[in-house]
């Protein structure tokens, strides 16, 4: 498989996309809420993408729209122009909607559980088994997940300030994974609680 799985940091990227439908839209919607500039050259827009500050331009201005671009999506019915606009953006990311493959950006199917984000992607082979596939991963995860994630990163942060070996810091986060009496106070929705236990944990490291 020759693609690469990577999270492209969006705000105030320039984000062109041919096509206003149901896919377009989709993947408007994606990028401005992750801080984008979005343009669409279609027939209209959706109240909804007005108010997030998309912009309709005309199709006779894509030449100028591709140049404005730092990622450039096809997701039109018009095969011609998006040929047109694919041949006149050579030098910019590509997202193909009509054929993937032949795109340099692949934007798989994603979802967030609290803070955390998962993308699921078959090589372009079964987006309807991407999309069962997401239902499993939804069904597994639990609250108690989302909160050690949340007091790992509490725990990582406050480790920083007293343990600079990267080794080390790991191997003592892997304590507070496993310790019972912070798995107890998760279960019980006690957080502040088990962040203050770790902070009594790191304190006698001192």
């Amino acid at each position: 498989m020759d693609w690469t799985a990577l999270y492209l940091k969006t705000p105030d990227l320039n984000v062109f996309i041919l096509g206003t439908g149901e896919v377009a839209t989709r993947r408007a919607n994606k990028f401005l809420d992750h801080g984008a500039n979005v343009k669409l050259a279609g027939n209209s827009l959706s109240e909804e993408l007005k108010h997030k500050g998309a912009v309709l331009c005309s199709t006779e201005n894509v030449d100028e729209l591709v140049d404005w671009a730092d990622l450039v999506i096809v997701a039109s019915g018009d095969e011609e122009l998006c040929n047109h606009v694919c041949g006149i953006a050579q030098n910019k990311l590509i997202n193909r909607a009509d054929y993937p493959q032949e795109g340099d950006v692949i934007i798989p199917t994603s979802f967030n559980i609290g803070e955390i984000e998962i993308s699921i992607f078959t090589n372009g082979k079964s987006p309807l088994m991407a999309r069962q596939l997401r239902k499993k991963i939804q069904s597994i995860i639990t609250e108690e997940d989302i909160l050690e994630i949340e007091l790992q990163d509490y725990a990582r942060r406050e480790l920083k300030n007293v343990i600079e070996d990267q080794k080390v810091r790991r191997k003592y986060l892997y304590g507070i994974f496993e310790d019972e009496e912070i798995n107890d106070l998760i279960k019980n929705k006690e957080i502040d609680k088990a962040k203050s236990y770790i902070d009594n944990l790191i304190r006698g490291l001192n």
